[in-house]
């Protein structure tokens, strides 16, 4: 009996202190939760979504340094042996000129693909067909020669698209596809977003019209889904092709055998500024590696050499100079623009 008041009293202190101890344990879980998310809110502050795609690819470049990247405009890479798309900080939604000319032959030879040696089916051109190059001609857009009546096969007709980058072909192949070239942007447009291209918007075929924007991050992934088409990528890889009416026409992608480059499009107007998606090989760490890019809005009284220039350099910084062997690897004297840029024949009146 003597010791049970004392159990009691013991009993007390002991539920007191847990209870302290307890309520001390939740004072400092909630501190300890409140400096959390006040680190994780100034973290996503701070970062934006580039930088923090660029932390999460553990096994990637990490934080690409801001020597990449051209000084102007916005650009976008990726590289094999890398999952994770490596974007500049300034990516913004802009016109985009003839490079959306890439989801255009992309949907075609979706819709109507193409095995190596095939041509396909063959397209002949009409007479709305002849007028409507015309007036485009007029506009100072970029254009092939065609007559009523000419028949282009499904390859012939895409060289048309991709190598001079003939915007009058860009609607015939979109009415082909479609029937509309309504219902082909639509197509356009419902591609982009199953492709994860949030800040795109597709309002022609061609790229002429300066309502159809993107970023150079999401234009990297219809470029790097296109060059995964053999047909697509032979192409774009072509310096010049010959067809019926308008002859032998050219690549305007004059980086073509040199330093690595195999392709893609061009693309350039007042509003754009010069744009090119580019696909090099270079040597990287005793790989050879490919690097997919995209620049966009590059200045410069010549935009199509702007955009090339920019894109070569770009490439040279992220493969330290190191070309892969076996490629042609000719190099330019400096302040030698590439050989698109010397004077010859053009088949159409404005640069893409």
């Amino acid at each position: 009996m003597t010791y049970r008041q004392p159990a009691r009293a013991t009993t007390r202190r002991i539920r007191v202190r847990s209870t302290r101890v307890a309520g001390l344990l939740v004072v400092v879980g909630a501190i300890a939760g409140l400096g959390y998310q006040l680190l994780a809110s100034s973290f996503s502050t701070a970062t934006s979504t580039t930088d923090v795609l660029r932390i999460e690819d553990r096994g990637g470049l990490g934080k690409v340094p801001s020597t990449v990247w051209p000084a102007d405009g916005q650009a976008a890479f990726i590289q094999t042996g890398r999952s994770q798309v490596q974007a500049s900080p300034n990516q913004h939604a802009a016109p985009i000129a003839s490079v959306a000319k890439v989801m255009t032959a992309y949907l075609v030879l979706r819709d109507h693909p193409l095995r190596a040696g095939e041509d396909g089916p063959t397209i002949t051109l009409t007479d709305a067909d002849v007028a409507d190059t015309d007036r485009r001609r007029g506009q100072q857009e970029s254009v092939v020669s065609i007559a009523a009546g000419e028949q282009l096969t499904e390859r012939q007709a895409l060289q048309a698209l991709l190598l001079p980058s003939a915007n009058n072909i860009a609607t015939v192949l979109a009415r082909w596809d479609a029937g509309s070239v309504d219902r082909f942007v639509a197509r356009m447009n419902s591609a982009a977003r199953s492709r994860g291209m949030p800040h795109t918007r597709y309002t022609d075929p061609s790229g002429y019209d300066d309502a159809t924007v993107s970023t150079a991050a999401d234009q990297l992934r219809i470029v790097d889904r296109a060059m995964r088409l053999p047909v697509f990528a032979s192409i774009v890889a072509t310096p010049s092709e010959t067809l019926p009416v308008a002859g032998t026409v050219h690549n305007t992608n004059t980086l073509l055998e040199h330093n690595g480059f195999v392709g893609v499009k061009t693309g350039s107007d007042d509003a754009a500024g010069g744009c090119f998606a580019f696909r090099a090989i270079r040597w990287i760490d005793g790989k050879r590696t490919t690097i997919t890019g995209v620049v966009l809005g590059q200045p410069g009284h010549d935009r199509i050499a702007a955009s090339l220039a920019a894109a070569a350099a770009m490439v040279d910084r992220i493969a330290g100079h190191r070309a892969v062997p076996g490629l042609q690897q000719r190099t330019l004297p400096p302040g030698t623009a590439p050989r698109s840029h010397r004077p010859r024949p053009r088949v159409h009146v404005r640069r893409p």
